[in-house]
């Protein structure tokens, strides 16, 4: 049997922002390397060597430093979005809880991905929980449960 690596990749219009949002949303990953020294932003270090923007990597990448979960890539790609996502990340936030305590902790941490740029789509009350359904900053639809 094979066992193969797993990646987690989105498609959007700016690598960057979506990146840089997941990587506060997720907490434990980080971008593979920094930005050299000398420089505050990967694309000060491209003006500085005379590298055209249409030949600029389009795409960023998060690894996680904490745990040996998937790396996460972001890929610009021309189209926009359209439609509901097929495949979505959850965000357990609230193991163990139950009740009052865990719809808390869940609304608590939708504030704070709203804070970031994240939306909340829909509040689902089910039988077995209460969850959020939420949006990134271009619209890919995950959960905090």
């Amino acid at each position: 049997m094979n066992a193969f690596d797993l990646h987690v990749v989105f498609d959007c219009a700016d690598p960057d922002r979506v990146a840089r949002f997941w990587l506060e949303a997720l907490g434990g990953y980080d971008f593979p390397m920094g930005v050299p020294e000398g420089f505050d932003s990967w694309e000060e270090w491209a003006d500085a060597q005379g590298i055209p923007e249409d030949q600029r990597p389009t795409g960023r990448t998060l690894v996680d430093k904490v745990r040996d979960r998937p790396d996460i890539f972001f890929l610009k790609v021309p189209e926009a979005k359209s439609g509901k996502n097929r495949l979505h990340l959850d965000i357990k936030v609230a193991p163990g809880l139950g009740g009052d305590d865990r719809r808390a902790k869940i609304e608590e941490e939708g504030e704070r991905l709203t804070g970031l740029g994240a939306t909340v789509a829909v509040r689902m009350d089910e039988p077995d929980g209460f969850h959020l359904v939420m949006q990134d900053p271009e619209g890919n639809e995950f959960c905090v449960a």
